[in-house]
């Protein structure tokens, strides 16, 4: 059934004349990890990323650049240095949730993103440390000085663009307590409330958020923390982020950038940015239609694997949420408004040293629910192996079919 399914999607992809595939990366194509230093990627998916060309788009929240970016990971693979840059192996699209873009060749910009607030983030991480280490000292009483500064400064992702407290290394020293879990978790949440108070009080209001991942989606459009219990650890991460920062957005100016490339027009301007795209679903769709005709826009295919629904405490309404979940849905939504058939494709991140709920289970519990409108055209249960495989071999079949 499996192979079935994964030629019909073939099928409906390989021969499309405009087509661009917006994928995730961690838990897609790399493996989750506690330790983000720790990441690795396959070389044959690097190839496979260049054989598609400029149809193919990243769309993260974790970064390009830094000693955390994933333009390390890809010059790990090669003795020599230059090589990724000299053979235009970079992965082309947004990180830090749709702020950084960048070309295959490495070259990157932040178009939007002032001085003013590029000062501020450069600040955070010492802070950050400082301040986990007073909230841990409360909570881990057993832990010794020395042991709670180690995993102070390891759980902080001194990222340019996104400064992220990760717990995941605090997790593992506390696993299977999910109530002591739970305290670090609001311990993390109150630090980083703390900070987008200091950016007001520094006049930068309304320049941040904090993305909460994964969360339980939005109430007044703050991110809802999902809070650690049995075989789920909730959020692991919370990014200082800035505004504007969010997948969804960044799917315009992917389109912005590829029909730019197929047509020589930019049609949301020269000028747009996700800083300064529309806040709501509705408002982004209307955008495409006001701006983009029928035969300008490419069959979208969305990839991800942070994708979340829980029942209210109450059971009266579902909580729904993840990193991915918005974007999916805006290329699902951009597929039936343009009457094309875009694909969602959701890969199970499970597998990886990141306790998560596993796709495989019955009705996809705590990732979706019966009355939930995002659908997956495929899931990929078996992780970033599987979803690799497929794409690789999508890749080169796609490029075959170009050439002739």
């Amino acid at each position: 059934m499996k192979q079935e399914r994964l030629k019909l999607l073939n099928d409906d992809l390989i021969n499309k004349t405009n087509i661009l595939i917006v994928q995730d990366l961690d838990g897609v194509c790399i493996p989750l990890v506690k330790n983000p230093l720790t990441r690795t990627i396959d070389s044959d998916y690097v190839n496979s990323v260049h054989l598609l060309g400029n149809e193919f788009a990243v769309l993260t929240n974790g970064e390009h650049e830094g000693k955390r970016g994933v333009n390390r990971i890809i010059e790990k693979l090669y003795e020599d240095k230059s090589y990724a840059v000299n053979n235009g192996l970079y992965f082309p699209g947004l990180a830090a949730g749709g702020i950084q873009l960048q070309d295959r060749f490495g070259k990157v910009s932040t178009p939007g993103v002032s001085s003013r607030e590029k000062s501020f983030l450069s600040n955070l991480a010492p802070k950050m440390i400082s301040r986990m280490e007073e909230g841990l000292e409360k909570i881990l009483v057993e832990f010794n000085k020395e042991d709670i500064h180690f995993l102070a400064r390891e759980s902080v992702l001194d990222n340019d663009l996104s400064p992220t407290i990760n717990l995941n290394g605090i997790f593992l020293v506390i696993k299977d307590n999910f109530k002591l879990q739970q305290s670090v978790q609001l311990m993390l949440e109150d630090i980083m409330e703390n900070f987008i108070i200091e950016s007001i009080n520094a006049g930068l209001d309304g320049s941040f958020y904090l993305h909460k991942a994964p969360n339980l989606g939005k109430n007044e459009n703050k991110e809802l923390i999902k809070l650690a219990a049995p075989h789920d650890v909730g959020t692991t991460d919370i990014q200082f982020m800035l505004s504007g920062a969010r997948k969804e957005a960044g799917v315009l100016v992917l389109l912005n950038n590829y029909i730019e490339s197929t047509t020589g027009r930019r049609p949301f301007g020269v000028d747009f940015t996700a800083r300064n795209a529309p806040n709501s679903l509705d408002e982004l769709i209307t955008l495409c239609v006001n701006s983009i005709g029928r035969d300008e826009m490419p069959l979208l295919v969305g990839v991800g694997d942070t994708v979340t629904s829980c029942l209210s405490s109450d059971g009266k309404s579902w909580l729904r949420g993840g990193s991915d979940r918005q974007f999916l849905t805006l290329i699902q939504m951009i597929g039936e408004t343009y009457k094309l058939r875009n694909k969602v494709l959701l890969v199970d991140s499970s597998g990886g040293e990141v306790d998560r709920p596993s796709m495989s289970t019955v009705d996809l519990v705590g990732i979706s629910d019966s009355q939930d409108t995002l659908k997956f055209d495929m899931i990929f249960e078996d992780g970033p192996k599987g979803y690799i495989s497929w794409f690789s071999d999508f890749a080169l079949k796609r490029s075959y079919t170009s050439l002739n």
